[in-house]
């Protein structure tokens, strides 16, 4: 009976922490505060500055 109920905590237990990982609820991409240094969440290439040479 013990394992029974162990068994069905485990399970609700899974239960509520899979669902706590669901993504579904971010409707926009992550923004960096205004004072992070560190690397930003911008995932558009950056342009080039100056263009590679032609071999001839």
């Amino acid at each position: 009976m013990q394992r029974i109920l162990l068994a069905s905590a485990c399970a609700a237990l899974a239960l509520v922490v899979s669902a706590c990982a669901d993504s579904s609820s971010h409707k926009h991409p992550p923004q960096d505060p205004p004072d992070y240094k560190g690397v930003p969440t911008d995932v558009t290439p950056p342009s080039m500055l100056i263009a590679p040479t032609q071999p001839q």
